[in-house]
């Protein structure tokens, strides 16, 4: 019974993103020239490209949380601190710190308002440092993990978003590695969730063959 409920909310929640509108090709999305590898084959992956110090990433938060209350469960999101030029790279290794440690959900939200809401710098790693403090971590874990190898690979991995992912700005959203979705394209931050979901529903087996080419 409880797999028939799910089987049946999949196709509620695919029913409703193709409802709320059919989006075109170069108009409310991009397809990325060479698909990306995802974090997970058997699911779809909504990946949110970032950056904390970045406005308009801070106010699409609120709307990425809502919208993760109803995530179906063959998506998987994924964040991903975009580096776009040097003074992105020390914010990009504080959310991977945070990762690494487990503290994403304590340290993400107020990292964008320890910039955005109570206008206090982060510019350096001491200000990073007592961000975390303030959520129960110690400073030697963040200086073991801040300067890890695991998180300065992460880091340069990050810095090649703009060649895997065609990005010249965030937010923005890719799904399943094959399609680039920004606020600009989709007309504002509640209207890039739409899209993604109109996207994901399209992602899902057998969805061509049940739906029509997308047409306005």
């Amino acid at each position: 019974m409880k797999s028939l409920l799910g089987f049946v909310a999949l196709l509620l929640f695919a029913s409703l993103a193709l409802a709320a509108g059919s989006y075109d090709e170069g108009v409310e999305y991009e397809t990325l020239p060479t698909a990306q590898p995802t974090v997970d084959d058997k699911k779809i992956e909504v990946l949110e490209l970032f950056w904390y110090g970045c406005p308009h990433c801070y106010h699409l938060e609120p709307e990425i949380r809502e919208w993760l209350k109803h995530k179906p469960d063959d998506v998987v999101f994924v964040r991903m601190p975009a580096v776009l030029g040097p003074s992105w790279e020390l914010l990009a290794r504080a959310y991977y710190t945070a990762e690494l440690l487990g503290v994403v959900d304590k340290v993400h939200t107020s990292l964008f308002n320890h910039i955005h809401k109570e206008r206090k710098p982060l510019n350096d790693v001491e200000q990073i440092k007592k961000v975390f403090e303030e959520h129960g971590v110690s400073a030697a874990d963040f200086d073991n993990t801040f300067n890890s190898f695991a998180v300065i690979t992460k880091t340069n991995r990050a810095k090649q978003v703009r060649e895997m992912y065609g990005v010249t700005g965030v937010p923005t959203l890719i799904v399943n590695g094959k399609y680039r979705v920004t606020a600009k394209s989709a007309g504002g931050n509640k209207e890039m969730l739409q899209v993604v979901d109109f996207l994901v529903a399209r992602e899902r087996p057998g969805a061509e063959q049940k739906t029509a080419p997308a047409t306005r």
